[in-house]
């Protein structure tokens, strides 16, 4: 049966992937209760209905920083997501493209900044995060640069990873060793499919943009090492001079909550922020994307954009983010299940989803534009 939502392409991804990989994506930290909170307070989210209107004609498309968007959506950057389908950022890439819609490269892709920018008529976006070794940054920015890239976000919210218990239950996380080894092999075999069509047919992965620094070493044990010894925890304000120094293009900030911080990213010179809690991987008891949005985007005034992203399901919920606050709203596990699902075509098929939905939603509450969208559009209690 084709999937109706995009909940219905988790449910086929849990079918598709071995065990550790789907519970990495799916997972949040310890008892996951911002996980939970992204979801249960966008849900609680109240939309106006509206009748009797002309909604004959609605228009999904924004621009952002110039870029001419389909409709106001983004993939934004998730960590070997690439390992759920064979070369999987590049066939999520360009779905992405073929919608219309931007797609961000993760620093830690299973698939290289070359690759999947080759792939592609136009360029990505990258994300990268603030790490100790700053020659490996420079040298993925003059990577992007060369490549054409020109929008980069800049990961804030990770100066030490997240405890994950899904990661140490399902052996993805722990002392690494023939132990961790055995259980992921196992669990792959259990998933004959992507054993043949990922494990093996899609090698070698070589773990993307950061194969050159792991010394010729493939294990996701030695990758998962040079992650924790290089998030880098001295990091603050000051290093973004730097870092706006080196990138001359739009710049954004991923993992704001407080007003506080994206004033003060707008003071350095971001173009955006992007109001985010990891998905509720980083901080659990942090707030909910939802119940701060509205906030931070009082507090920046239009100074600079606002995007979002945390338990984004269905064109609905991008509706109500974009009433929050919300300039462009960002996708993460959705495309990366429906990547797990249906590869290229999955994701595909998510997109117009989210955009028949968005369609529906915006008809119901009497806006035809994007930029029409608004606290208005929120039904407000008293």
């Amino acid at each position: 049966m084709k999937p109706a939502s995009a909940g219905d392409y988790r449910d086929l991804a849990r079918r598709r992937l071995p065990h550790f990989l789907f519970e990495y994506i799916d997972g949040g930290a310890h008892d996951e209760i911002t996980m939970r909170r992204n979801r249960s307070d966008l849900e609680a989210v109240a939309l106006r209905q509206r009748v009797m209107r002309d909604v004959s004609a609605i228009d999904l498309s924004t621009d952002l920083f110039g870029e001419h968007l389909t409709m106001p959506v983004a993939l934004g950057p998730i960590g070997l997501a690439g390992l759920t389908a064979r070369r999987g950022e590049v066939q999520a890439a360009r779905a992405a493209e073929a919608a219309g819609v931007p797609f961000c490269l993760s620093t830690v892709s299973a698939c290289s900044l070359g690759e999947v920018t080759g792939a592609l008529a136009a360029p990505c976006w990258f994300q990268l995060y603030m790490l100790r070794d700053r020659a490996f940054m420079s040298d993925l920015l003059v990577q992007a640069k060369a490549r054409g890239v020109t929008r980069l976000i800049f990961t804030v919210d990770m100066p030490v990873p997240g405890t994950r218990y899904r990661d140490y239950r399902s052996g993805l996380a722990g002392a690494p060793g023939i132990t961790g080894d055995v259980r992921r092999v196992w669990q792959a075999l259990a998933r004959p499919r992507w054993a043949w069509d990922v494990g093996l047919r899609g090698r070698p992965h070589g773990l993307g943009n950061v194969a050159p620094v792991l010394g010729g070493k493939t294990g996701l044990d030695d990758f998962f090492a040079w992650m924790r010894d290089n998030f880098d925890p001295t990091a603050t304000w000051a290093d973004l001079e730097w870092l706006r120094a080196e990138w001359p293009g739009p710049l954004m900030l991923k993992g704001v909550l407080d007003p506080a911080d994206a004033i003060k990213a707008a003071d350095v010179g971001a173009d955006a922020v992007i109001v985010s809690n990891h998905g509720g991987r980083q901080l659990d008891g942090a707030q909910s994307t939802a119940s701060v949005l509205p906030r931070i985007a009082a507090a920046v005034g239009g100074r600079i954009k606002v995007l979002a992203d945390g338990g984004v399901r269905s064109g609905a919920d991008v509706v109500r983010m974009l009433a929050l606050g919300a300039d462009v709203v960002l996708l993460g596990r959705a495309w990366a299940f429906a990547l797990a699902g249906g590869g290229e075509r999955g994701v595909a098929h998510m997109l117009d989803l989210i955009r028949s939905e968005m369609k529906v939603t915006m008809a119901l509450t009497g806006t035809v534009r994007c930029a029409d969208i608004s606290g208005e559009s929120l039904h407000r209690p008293g």
